[in-house]
């Protein structure tokens, strides 16, 4: 491939590098910010001090949010919910999706129809609440789990990948005498790992950042997820102060800025591994001829 060198070319490659330097800037700022608060003097910070870079470096706030305990409990139930459901929603998603991007496959219009409908109404917070108490999930790992088991926009995406795999491909296998789950096994699944990879991040991302469901569904506070536990401490620092389980000359905001970065390195750690997927041609080699 030559790359074109010309003045024009040089001059769009350099504000395009300009951007992106410029969005990476303002994206990493805040982060830096938080961890540099995080592991600094409450003095420090409340002189100003405090930028892109640790001010009297200090670990105290973390040392009080792991003396606490319901932290690394926390960040154990997360994991949990974020693994099992991640794990389903995936299989879920490939699984209906794979089906419904059969052209021939009977009564498709309607269950596309019903499966949209889904995207626009919903029951509410009420009765999917009485819902989970009938099916007896209130209070276990699966009421954070089951409700969401499969995002219809998801297996949309997924569904128009499959159609765009082509279908010699799949026609050939069959030939050959592989039945339709050797076919999805063996030829479309290690041709859809980029689609896989972006679709199951954005399910563990969800699962990762949801709180709000387990304040609904859980009545047992040692099974909250790590962002509930985290946004109660957040709420709860100026108690933990006064009644003497925090340093006094930490400051709320330190505390808090300890946990938020807390909640984010997991994610952080996930996403340069999935991001090759986001950028490799998946149909490179799959049809020659």
């Amino acid at each position: 491939m030559i790359r074109d060198r010309s003045l024009s070319s040089r001059i769009f490659d350099f504000f395009l590098y300009l951007m992106c330097a410029t969005v990476l800037i303002i994206v990493l700022a805040p982060v830096l910010n938080i961890f540099s608060v995080s592991f600094s003097s409450y003095e420090a910070f409340a002189r100003g001090d405090v930028g892109l870079w640790p001010v009297e470096f200090s670990t105290r706030a973390y040392e009080t949010i792991i003396k606490d305990g319901k932290v690394l409990q926390g960040l154990r139930y997360s994991l949990i919910y974020t693994g099992l459901g991640t794990l389903l929603n995936t299989c879920l998603t490939v699984l209906t999706a794979y089906p419904m991007s059969k052209k021939d496959m009977p009564f498709r219009g309607i269950i596309s129809m019903y499966f949209a409908f889904t995207m626009f109404f919903s029951g509410g917070m009420i009765p999917t609440f009485l819902l989970v108490q009938k099916l007896r999930l209130y209070d276990s790992i699966w009421a954070m789990i089951v409700p969401g088991a499969m995002q219809i926009y998801n297996m949309i995406i997924m569904r128009t990948y499959f159609q765009t795999i082509p279908r010699e491909l799949t026609e050939a296998a069959l030939i050959d005498g592989a039945n339709e789950w050797q076919t999805l096994w063996k030829i479309v699944l290690p041709l859809s790992k980029a689609s896989i990879a972006t679709i199951s991040l954005f399910y563990a991302v969800g699962h990762w950042n949801s709180w709000f469901s387990a304040s609904i569904y859980l009545s047992t506070s040692e099974k909250a997820p790590l962002q509930l536990v985290l946004r109660n401490m957040i709420f709860n620092t100026e108690a933990l102060i006064q009644s003497g389980e925090a340093d006094s000359n930490l400051g709320s905001t330190t505390i808090s800025y300890a946990t938020l970065f807390i909640s984010m390195v997991p994610m952080m750690l996930v996403y340069p591994f999935v991001q090759k997927y986001f950028v490799k041609g998946v149909m490179i080699g799959s049809v020659k001829g």
